[in-house]
């Protein structure tokens, strides 16, 4: 993110304030005053998410922890320590990972309809796929608008390795999915408040029939069982569509001739226009599209020294695999085509990109463009939208960056 400009006010109050220590012989807390006006202090792990590293992360609130630009590095992969938690509801009780495996998911909507142990369904299939897990809201921090919602940059994002069962031998195996069935729903199996309507608040989400055939029933991530805090005993995987379709604690998976009645499907997680609320008319926030964000150098390593830098970062298709990525060092004037680097890990997974370039001193806008295999670019501009949801951007997600 570039680094935000202390209003002139602001600074006056600082200078003022620092000024007024002074006089009152207290200089040597000033430094102290004035790091702490302009840095809040950090927010502490929740509980279930304590085993993240606090140094390469950003804690929002007790649902919403975000991974800082500079924590994702050079490798594809990212850390189970370092990836973003994003809630709908407050997490389980540790007690549901405590007998992973008697973990039980209900089939609905297949020939032969049944409660399946995650026992039961590693008996019926494995898949490994790598993907780019990602909030909608991710880079909602950038509309001027400031939509509600957590103040997302690049960091609600992550590229993740899962184990499981494809749907689509759990759907063989009971069947075959029952006529007239176009939608694959989810629901988790959070704790729902009492005395209140659960459809209200229930996450439960429907896509495409389609995406059956690339669904896991996911009980493995980055080569270990499931955290509690990123869905386990038992999670769906959907790749290709955004982090809220990826229901943790699944419960139950249907497949059924319309959409989620849910709030959170019919209107919760639409994209609707600046001033207006969600709808089941409008588009619902569903499959990714192309997009990338440049990792390094960014403001927050402080001046660069002049000569050579690698600039890199990350892009993705999300349903297609990307082609290349162009870089600018001059907010989108002139564009240099990267190179890919690292392994390729499948059309869902994102690849790193890396640029080297030759910078004397000066200020430089730096941005990154990626074009999928089917040829779609990564667009300039963001769709507005009112909860600014789905922003590829990439003067949005542009760096300035001094060299020194």
């Amino acid at each position: 993110m570039q680094n935000t400009p202390t209003s002139l006010p602001r600074r006056r109050l600082l200078a003022g304030s620092a000024s007024a220590l002074a006089a009152a012989g207290l200089a040597s807390f000033q430094t102290q005053a004035l790091a702490q006006a302009a840095a809040p202090a950090a927010k502490p792990l929740p509980g279930y998410a304590g085993f993240k590293n606090a140094d390469a992360v950003i804690v929002h609130s007790s649902t919403t922890i975000e991974t800082k630009r500079s924590a994702f590095g050079s490798s594809v992969v990212t850390p189970t320590n370092q990836l973003y938690v994003r809630n709908n509801l407050p997490t389980p009780p540790e007690t549901i990972v405590a007998d992973r495996d008697g973990w039980a998911v209900q089939i609905e909507g297949v020939k032969k309809p049944k409660t399946l142990t995650v026992r039961e369904l590693k008996s019926m299939g494995l898949e490994t796929v790598t993907m780019v897990l990602q909030c909608s809201g991710n880079g909602r921090a950038f509309f001027p608008s400031k939509p509600s919602g957590t103040p997302w940059t690049v960091g609600a994002a992550g590229c993740v390795v899962w184990s499981g069962v494809p749907v689509r031998d759990v759907v063989k195996a009971l069947g075959g999915v029952a006529d007239g069935m176009v939608y694959m729903t989810g629901t988790g199996g959070e704790v729902l408040p009492a005395g209140i309507d659960a459809k209200s608040v229930i996450v439960e989400r429907s896509v495409p029939l389609a995406a059956m055939e690339d669904a896991l029933l996911a009980w493995e991530m980055n080569g270990e069982a499931v955290p509690l805090a990123h869905g386990g005993p038992l999670r769906l995987i959907v790749p290709g569509y955004t982090g809220v379709n990826n229901i943790k604690y699944v419960k139950q998976l249907a497949f059924t001739a319309k959409e989620s009645e849910a709030h959170i499907m019919s209107h919760g997680y639409r994209i609707s226009p600046p001033g207006s609320k969600g709808d089941p008319s409008q588009p619902s926030v569903q499959e990714m599209s192309v997009k990338s964000w440049i990792n390094s150098p960014i403001p927050e390593d402080g001046d660069q020294a002049a000569g050579k830098v690698q600039i890199q970062g990350v892009a993705f298709g999300g349903m297609n695999a990307v082609k290349g990525v162009e870089v600018s060092i001059d907010g989108g004037k002139t564009w240099k085509q990267a190179r890919l680097v690292g392994p390729d890990m499948g059309k869902y997974a994102w690849r790193q990109f890396v640029l080297q370039a030759e910078l004397p001193k000066g200020t430089y806008q730096l941005a990154s463009r990626a074009t999928d295999v089917k040829g779609n670019v990564q667009p300039e501009t963001r769709g507005e939208n009112q909860s600014g949801y789905n922003n590829t951007s990439w003067a949005d997600h542009a760096v300035t960056v001094t060299v020194a």
